[in-house]
């Protein structure tokens, strides 16, 4: 199996920066929040986004392998089955995602409450 291509080294001015250059944007947090709660296939993680295209979803997953964030197993067999999980590096966002799902828990009691 060929190794990801990394990414071009980047400077960054604010630790936030960095952090979100690695999981910003919409589908990357998605993506976490589903492999912290363990392994998935490919499928499972689609079905779990509506509105993710295959194209996008493989996308966001490589990136995030190249990373070190997401770990990809290819089992060889007929079809192949490929699952994702996350990398030991990758676990560290685990008290960040709950944080997160935490906040906006409290932020969407407040959209109702409005």
């Amino acid at each position: 199996m060929a190794t990801p291509a990394k990414r071009p080294a980047r400077q960054y001015n604010c630790p936030v920066e960095a952090a979100l250059d690695v999981i910003g944007g919409k589908w990357k947090v998605l993506i976490l929040c589903w492999l912290k709660e363990g392994v998935h296939r490919f499928g499972e993680l689609r079905r779990r986004m509506p509105g993710i295209s295959e194209r996008v979803l493989t996308q966001q997953l490589r990136e995030l392998e190249q990373d070190g964030i997401v770990h990809r197993k290819v089992y060889a067999e007929v079809p192949p089955r490929v699952e994702y999980s996350l990398t030991p590096f990758g676990e560290t966002l685990r008290p960040v995602m709950v944080m997160l799902n935490d906040w906006g828990q409290k932020h969407m009691k407040r959209i109702e409450q409005r």
